[in-house]
């Protein structure tokens, strides 16, 4: 067991206690505008500056790795025909055409062959069987273009700690979303602008944009103690032979690799190769980073402050040693920084 302590295997390892006000409820009105703390992850130092100051730590040659992932306005609300009773269907993997794996509750009462109904029947679902963890089949029936259908009775699917119901849907994607598929979005990606990406690719930093679509897998606790026994969700992932060949060169060159949120950093991670090298890929993913782990091609991370106990600060602990980031963690609790999807940034370089 001292052996787990000392490589922090245990979930409890990964606990810090976080007052409940700090947990951001609403996005930032200029999103870089947020506070980001700044962590040297051999030695732990920290430095307090703004979030769109990134710019002056990125180098001529680096390249920023960013997922182009688009949320989807996933949850839907409906009565289930017959008795009426609310429901809420989350969306969380697309099966084939119009069949999607989902989150139901109540979950008792939505057995299969039950159906329910959205928007006074402009679209109808089926439940066709109960797969893993509980997990609903669901096949929809509607007419017209189903992201229409969506967009127009989906709401955002927002963490469950976010009480707060969001005014405008395009606060929680990225400005350079692109491919719908997440149930979440990649937060860390939250805090650039337009201008920001602009001044950044003037400088001479290189961008690299990978897919990887967010499941709820991102926020499910680990319930296990020992963490070698968590179960992780597969994601599905693409890199492109243009972004693998950026991220070839920046690394060949001797410069950094940037991933701007976790889910950027798990992307590379799967797609490449012993050697740290990347070709063209796609496919599922269930890479599970905690500390012992050997990053083969990111040097760098920007990312949000995360819950505790969560498989997100086991990652960023494998970056930089759980002290550091328990540490670090410590200090924006008392410096006040908001936490969370919505909260402020860090940056472990």
């Amino acid at each position: 067991m001292a052996e787990n302590k000392e490589l922090g295997l245990s979930t409890s390892d990964y606990y810090f206690d976080l007052p409940e006000e700090l947990i951001a409820q609403d996005p930032m009105e200029k999103r870089d505008e947020c506070r980001l703390l700044i962590v040297d992850k051999k030695t732990g130092e920290t430095e307090h500056h703004k979030f769109n100051e990134i710019i002056n730590y990125l180098e001529p040659g680096d390249c920023l790795v960013l997922n182009n992932t688009k949320v989807i306005p996933a949850r839907l609300l409906g009565e289930k025909e017959g008795t009426g009773a609310s429901v809420e269907i989350l969306l969380l993997k697309r099966k084939e055409a119009d069949v999607w794996e989902t989150l139901v509750k109540p979950g008792k009462k939505l057995r299969p062959g039950a159906r329910v109904s959205f928007g006074g029947g402009i679209l109808k679902a089926e439940i066709l069987d109960i797969v893993d963890e509980g997990n609903r089949l669901v096949k929809f029936y509607y007419d017209g273009i189903w992201e229409e259908v969506l967009d127009r009775l989906g709401e955002m699917p927002l963490p469950p700690y976010i009480t707060h119901k969001l005014q405008d849907k395009n606060m929680y994607q990225t400005v350079y979303a692109k491919y719908e598929g997440s149930a979440a979005a990649p937060t860390a990606g939250l805090h650039f602008t337009e201008k920001l990406l602009e001044d950044i690719k003037a400088k001479g930093v290189d961008m690299a944009f990978v897919t990887l679509h967010v499941g709820l897998g991102t926020f499910r606790p680990v319930k296990v103690d020992n963490v070698l026994e968590h179960h992780m969700h597969t994601e599905w992932y693409q890199v492109t032979q243009e972004a693998a060949d950026k991220i070839n060169k920046a690394k060949e060159n001797g410069h950094h690799i940037i991933c701007v949120g976790t889910t950027s950093c798990r992307t590379i991670e799967s797609a490449a190769d012993e050697n740290g090298h990347l070709s063209a890929c796609s496919g599922d993913t269930s890479i599970f980073i905690y500390p012992g782990y050997k990053f083969k091609v990111l040097d760098q991370l920007i990312t949000n402050f995360h819950l505790p106990e969560s498989t997100l600060v086991m990652l960023v602990s494998a970056l930089a040693g759980r002290e550091h980031v328990l540490a670090a963690y410590e200090e924006a609790i008392k410096e006040r920084y908001r936490f969370f999807s919505f909260g402020d940034a860090c940056f472990f370089k």
